[in-house]
């Protein structure tokens, strides 16, 4: 079994804890505190609260990721897909939804509205040099393997 990082988590909210749908997933569903339904209307976007609030530890990160069930069935996903909550931050842990989709889409208090994945990260420190090392694709990018 894999060993589990501690996680410090205020609960607000009246929701359950996220949790691990499933024995080997790697993100944790986070849910909607909402006092009354919002309506999401095409291209409209909103900050959707939680009521969590997290510390995590140093070299931590959490990510909060889109629901690929809401992405797929409901054009439903995470705007600035992946959020990065910082270990030093300690506000309401918060989902920027948009609404893809050509119809409105209501949010309501307890609803899954996104994932969230705890990962480890490293800080780089910068090391100025006037060249880089050679490889064989150099500066290729963006396709340049072609699509098939």
């Amino acid at each position: 079994m894999m060993e589990k990082t501690k996680v410090r988590i205020k609960n607000t909210s009246s929701n359950p804890l996220p949790v691990y749908e499933t024995i080997l997933a790697a993100g944790m569903d986070i849910r909607a505190e909402m006092k009354e339904p919002l309506t999401l209307q095409p291209l409209g976007r909103a900050m959707i609260p939680t009521g969590i609030f997290i510390e995590l530890p140093e070299g931590f990160e959490a990510q909060i990721r889109p629901r690929s069930g809401l992405a797929a069935k409901k054009g439903i996903t995470v705007l600035n897909s992946p959020g990065t909550i910082d270990a030093d931050y300690r506000g309401e842990v918060k989902v920027i939804l948009v609404n893809l989709s050509h119809e409105p889409f209501e949010v309501t208090h307890g609803e899954r509205v996104a994932q969230m994945i705890i990962s480890r990260h490293e800080q780089a420190e910068w090391v100025e040099s006037e060249e880089l090392s050679e490889t064989d694709r150099g500066a290729g990018g963006f396709g340049h393997t072609g699509t098939k």
